[in-house]
Formats: C-alpha cells, sequence, structure tokens
C-alpha cells in the first residue's frame, strides 16, 4: 500500500502547521471543515473515540483513516471539538523596521482563561515552534524556529529583505491540547516594491549545489475538490537520485510548505518516501495561484526547492479519470 502526502489548501499550507506534518499511510473518508482564515478550528463526529489529525485536529473520522491535509494517520484524540484555548502574543522590536533591519520576533502562548500561567509546548520535529515566513507576494520564504526563555516566551531574529506586509505562520502544539497555526504579521516600512507575478506552472525547483526536485501530478493538472497524487523526483547534477540517501531534516526526508496567494492558507506537511522518490498525495480545496517549497539536507546543509502551481476547478469526469482516488471525496466536509 503505498504512503502518501496530503496538501488541502485553501491553503499551503504551509501549516501551518508550516512547514511539517508527517506522512503516513493511505486514504481514508477523514472529514474536515475550515472555520477560521487565522485558526485552526476543531469539529468531530460523535461517539466513544475520537479519532483526529495530529497537524490538523479539525479533520476527523473513523480508526485507521488518514488526514486528507497531510496524509498522518489518525489518532485517538479526545481533545478533537473544541476551539483552542491557547492563543499567541506577539510582538516584533522595532514594531515597524527597515528593510535588511534585524528584527526580534517574541511570541508567548497564553491561556485565554489564565493568562498568567505559563503554556508548554510539545517537541514537534524537533522544534516547539515552527515559524513559517512569506512576503506578500509570496516571493520570498524562510523557515526558523524561535527558542525558548525562561519567562515563557520564544524568541528568534530576523531580517525582512524589502518593504511591504509579511506573513508569519506560527506553527506549535500546546501539551495536552490541539495543534495550532497561528497567523502573525509584520509591515516592514518603505516603498513597497512591484509584486511578483505568476505564469505558468513552475514544477521544477532548484535547490542549489546541483539539487532539484521535479513534480509531476497525475493527469498533468493540479485540480480542486479531489485527490491529487503528485511523483516527487530529485536530482543532482542531472541525475536521479534516491530521496533515502538525504540526511534526515527535523526528523524527515523533507517538509513542504504550500501557501495559498490569494488569502495565504496555510499547510506544513512532509512527502512520504515511495521507491527513492517523494510520494505525494493533497488536496487542493479552492482554485488559484500557490506557492510550494520543499527542504532536504544533505551534508549537514538545508537545500530549499520552490514551485508554482495553478490550480483550476474539479469536475466529477476529472475525478473518473484519476488512478489513485481511494478516498471517497463525497464523504469529506469542507
Amino acid at each position: 500500500m503505498k504512503k502518501r502526502f496530503k496538501i488541502s489548501l485553501a491553503v499551503i499550507v504551509i501549516s501551518a502547521s508550516a512547514f511539517f506534518a508527517a506522512c503516513n499511510n493511505t486514504s481514508g473518508d477523514a472529514k474536515t471543515s475550515d472555520k477560521d482564515t487565522n485558526k485552526t478550528e476543531m469539529a468531530h463526529e460523535g461517539g466513544d473515540h475520537i479519532y483526529a489529525c495530529p497537524m490538523h485536529p479539525e479533520v476527523t473520522g473513523k480508526e485507521g483513516d488518514t488526514c486528507p491535509k497531510c496524509g498522518m494517520k489518525l489518532e485517538h484524540n479526545d481533545n478533537a471539538g473544541g476551539p483552542s484555548n491557547v492563543t499567541m502574543q506577539f510582538t516584533a522590536t522595532p514594531a515597524s523596521p527597515k528593510a535588511n533591519e534585524e528584527v526580534t520576533l517574541s511570541m508567548t502562548p497564553k491561556l485565554k482563561d489564565k493568562p498568567t500561567e505559563q503554556v508548554p509546548l510539545d517537541v514537534e520535529h524537533t522544534k516547539k515552534i515552527h515559524l513559517i515566513v512569506v512576503s506578500e507576494d509570496l516571493s520570498w520564504f524562510n523557515h526558523i524556529h524561535p527558542e525558548l526563555n525562561a519567562d515563557g516566551s520564544y524568541t528568534v531574529k530576523e531580517k525582512f529583505p524589502f518593504p511591504g506586509k509579511y506573513t508569519l505562520f506560527a506553527d506549535y502544539k500546546p501539551s495536552g491540547a490541539n495543534h495550532t497555526v497561528d497567523n502573525l504579521n509584520v509591515t516592514v516600512a518603505g516603498t513597497v516594491p512591484a509584486a511578483k507575478t505568476y505564469g505558468a506552472d513552475k514544477l521544477t525547483g532548484a535547490g542549489g549545489d546541483g539539487f532539484s526536485v521535479s513534480l509531476s501530478p497525475e493527469g498533468g493538472k493540479f485540480l480542486t475538490n479531489m485527490p491529487m497524487h503528485i511523483n516527487g523526483v530529485m536530482m543532482l547534477n542531472g541525475k536521479e537520485v534516491d530521496v533515502n540517501t538525504l540526511e534526515d531534516y527535523l526528523g524527515a526526508k523533507a517538509h513542504m510548505v504550500v501557501v495559498s496567494l490569494a488569502d495565504k492558507k496555510y499547510l506544513h506537511v512532509h512527502p512520504s518516501v515511495e521507491g527513492g522518490k517523494f510520494d505525494l498525495h493533497t488536496t487542493f480545496d479552492k482554485p488559484g495561484v500557490y506557492r510550494g517549497w520543499i527542504q532536504y539536507q544533505s551534508k549537514g546543509k538545508v537545500y530549499t526547492s520552490d514551485f508554482v502551481f495553478n490550480v483550476t476547478e474539479g469536475t466529477a469526469a476529472n475525478m473518473k479519470g484519476m488512478k489513485h482516488d481511494s478516498m471517497d471525496m463525497k464523504e469529506m466536509k469542507h
């Protein structure tokens, strides 16, 4: 049975959670609903046992199902069922930075009903917070990790390359609670340059030092409302490389973030490996332009390959032509 990687975007969702949910085995009839653009909301079906995605607790289903957003196997989760009680207090110093000026980003998870208590976070993919940073036009991307301070805050320094608005996806999991992604913002002072525009799909992303990754969607198109199967081939100096030879990066062979240009929806996941290639399964919720970034590591160096996806509206006729359609999309809630 093939391993799968799901990216559902009204996003990437990244998530964030940005840049990384684990992959596991195949499909199921998991249910999902997106209720808020800035916060992951949870909804679940009734029953004695709740099974939800560890990264997307709003996605619930039966034992053995997998998440249509990231491919993780649903786990027993009694917390799935209500809005998170945690919010992220955020400051940037200076508050209105200039381009290429060092900025201290500080974030403190807070309980809404007990704001003076410290909120412990679980380690996920070797870090407590994954912070995905993108410019408004999605031409610039970074993935950084704030570090814990004694007062319960997390800080990291960043430089933003040009004026304009930046979206920061804080991807974390409070201990004993649901996985959470918060959308934060920083505005860099100055004259905002013309936004980058995107044309045709960009399905080969150079990572540097001869590395590149090429993606190929089943049927040759990216479509909404159906499970998309995407193959990912790693190349080094023009020759295919078995991705198993890569070093682990944040606990996996690769991680991927996908973000929608129009509404900055995010998903942070990582591909599975099948036959020496990346094996991706994804569901796009809305048509439009999406940007994607895959990160991987070799000889201690992290590489980033970037992509452009033009997603069009899918139809029932399109779905009938798909070979990898084991997930019953009619059972999914959006």
